[in-house]
């Protein structure tokens, strides 16, 4: 009681005012991005050198996870400014948590006493998570329901944690179905939310577009570090470097195919597109869709680095064992990850209607026929292959009449 008699109550500080529409991505939010690809390259970590169907699998688990906390900070900076305030204190334990999440990446499959790698990994995402509810329920006062479809989607959240902590507890198969599971309950969760109450709200299309085109492009240049690590010191060999100038023209001929016309087209359709279909567009092409393309990324590198180590090693590289060909599994990373990035871009034409020309899906088709070349070929040849298909997807790209203008009712 204070005084005068009054009951004291604690004062909350106001929500942070709505973010403007026309903003750019600031340092502050590519400071965040850099934290995430460090993740991403801890995955690649846990898969290791030598890739197999059950680390492929974990990682992809993983990366799943990752995107979804990922995505949820770009909804929340889109919609109030990151780097302000209270919210830039919340980005900041955020950034601690998944930092933490990273560092403990390699282990997360590997269950010990205490503090595992298993429990670390969950209780920072669970952490992630309850930031980013509490910082956008907080800031969502200024829109009408926004905050009741957040309450919502919070509650499918927390059923996922169960199975999600639950499976940090324990080992082998149950560890990795329950994990499946917690991520399943969010991304289902989330579709449910939107059916219900509608999507999240994008506030600034230029904002949203630019973000998820750097982090893209920041995981374009972990690929060429990844080239990097697989060529070691063995790439003063001049058919190392031969090689590893065939995995730089990979990761430029992907860099082409979304960023030369496909997602600038993007842009200008999601800035002209209005009310629902504006922030479906964003859910569908951006948030859901930029998932394929960031794994296929991350398995691409992973086989490009295996065909450098095989090659290095055939060329005197110490890091490396002796000549060989790509295991299975490699393969799969090499031509599945194409397919992956190929595939996804398909889908992100279609989304924000774009031309879809046959010649591009017999592109991603042919991808996955080659996957058995893979394991048969040279690994370098294996390379040089895809290096070929993919100047082939570029050029026909680059075809008179493909750039005709996305149309409206395609993506609506």
């Amino acid at each position: 009681m204070g005084r005068d008699g009054a009951r004291w109550r604690p004062v909350w500080p106001r929500p942070p005012a709505p973010a403007p529409a026309g903003r750019r991505v600031t340092p502050f939010e590519i400071f965040f991005d850099l934290v995430f690809v460090f993740a991403l390259t801890r995955i690649m970590a846990l898969i290791g050198q030598r890739a197999t169907p059950t680390t492929m699998v974990q990682g992809l688990i993983l990366l799943v996870l990752l995107w979804i906390a990922w995505s949820s900070y770009t909804w929340l900076g889109n919609h109030t400014r990151a780097e302000v305030g209270v919210v830039r204190g919340g980005f900041l334990v955020a950034m601690a948590a998944l930092f933490v999440a990273a560092l403990a990446m390699p282990d997360a499959w590997t269950s010990g006493p205490g503090l595992d790698g298993p429990l670390l990994v969950a209780l920072a995402y669970v952490l992630l998570r309850v930031v980013h509810l509490t910082l956008y329920h907080w800031a969502a006062a200024d829109v009408p329901g926004l905050r009741a479809r957040i309450r919502f989607f919070a509650a499918v959240s927390a059923a996922s944690w169960v199975p999600l902590l639950l499976g940090a507890l324990l080992s082998g198969t149950a560890h990795a179905v329950l994990w499946v599971v917690a991520f399943v309950i969010e991304i289902g969760g989330q579709r449910l939310s939107y059916a219900r109450r509608g999507t999240w709200p994008l506030r600034s299309a230029s904002h949203f577009t630019e973000r998820h085109g750097l982090v893209l492009i920041i995981a374009l240049g972990e690929s060429l570090v990844a080239a990097g690590v697989g060529a070691a010191s063995a790439v003063t060999a001049l058919p190392v470097l031969g090689v590893a100038l065939v995995g730089f023209a990979v990761t430029a001929c992907l860099w082409w195919l979304y960023f030369d016309r496909a997602g600038p087209a993007a842009a200008r359709v999601l800035a002209t597109a209005a009310g629902d279909r504006r922030d479906r567009i964003a859910s569908d092409a951006y948030s859901q869709t930029h998932l394929l393309l960031i794994t296929g990324v991350i398995y691409l590198s992973l086989g490009v680095e295996q065909v450098l180590g095989l090659v290095a090693g055939l060329h005197g590289g110490a890091e490396h064992g002796g000549p060989g060909r790509l295991t299975w599994s490699a393969s799969v990373a090499l031509y599945g990850g194409a397919a992956l990035f190929l595939g996804g871009r398909l889908l992100f034409l279609r989304l924000t209607g774009q031309p879809v020309p046959p010649a591009q899906r017999a592109v991603a088709v042919l991808v996955l026929l080659l996957l058995p070349f893979g394991v048969l070929l040279p690994p370098a040849a294996a390379l040089g292959v895809l290096g070929l298909v993919l100047l082939t997807a570029v050029a026909v790209e680059r075809l008179p009449g493909r750039r005709a203008e996305p149309t409206p009712s395609a993506a609506s």
